[in-house]
């Protein structure tokens, strides 16, 4: 792992170019309208929005979405398409964890995708999620199982080389979290740091905050 943070806001401008990237968020969202019945009346947040390829998939079927990112220059690009699209009720948030900020607002639905990897303490952070979703409200988090380290070209910024998906079941419920389960959400085919070609797979867990909490 290497506490070494990785600068995102270089990378924004050409970040959607990769059909790859594209076609995760694609998949992930198939995933996610899958096991949430998604309503039109439905608030939620993606928590590592960055340029807003996985709200954008989702966004036709809910009311609103927050896009809470700690990359402006990801914001900045999400920013573009929401004034491209002159879309409404789709709003972008710098965050900072590591400078103190917690997350804020009411949600129906909190989803992060490919982002809880670079977060060193999870545990709080889920602790954050509670908070923030209403009672009865979902938590959907995709990610990548275990992969030892290969599915980066540079580690910088990576706390966790994939998860146990059995480990991380446990921090939700230690949250506060019912109903966890987990299935495969996606694929993704791409050289692993050696060069070698190679298969990695990201599993989406969703879990739900019980009614009255």
């Amino acid at each position: 792992m290497n506490a070494e943070k990785r600068d995102f806001d270089k990378e924004a401008a050409s970040w959607d170019e990769k059909p790859s990237r594209v076609k995760l968020a694609k998949d992930i969202a198939h995933a996610i309208s899958k096991q949430i019945i998604l309503k039109p009346e439905m608030d939620i947040m993606d928590f590592g929005c960055g340029t807003g390829l996985l709200a954008m998939q989702l966004r036709p079927l809910v009311r609103s979405v927050n896009g809470f990112d700690s990359s402006q220059g990801m914001l900045n690009k999400f920013n573009m398409k929401i004034a491209e699209l002159n879309l409404n009720k789709v709003n972008t948030i710098f965050i900072d964890l590591d400078n103190g900020d917690t997350l804020t607002g009411n949600y129906d639905l909190v989803l992060s995708s490919m982002t809880l990897h670079h977060i060193k303490q999870i545990e709080s952070l889920f602790h954050q999620f509670y908070k923030v979703i209403i009672p009865g409200g979902y938590l959907c988090i995709a990610d990548l199982d275990l992969d030892n380290g290969q599915f980066h070209d540079d580690n910088t910024g990576v706390s966790h080389f994939g998860f146990d998906r059995a480990t991380l079941r446990k921090v939700f419920t230690e949250a506060g979290f019912d109903n966890v389960r987990d299935i495969d959400a996606a694929e993704v085919v791409k050289p692993s740091i050696n060069g070698e070609m190679r298969r990695f797979s990201v599993f989406l867990m969703t879990a739900q905050k019980k009614s009255g909490c």
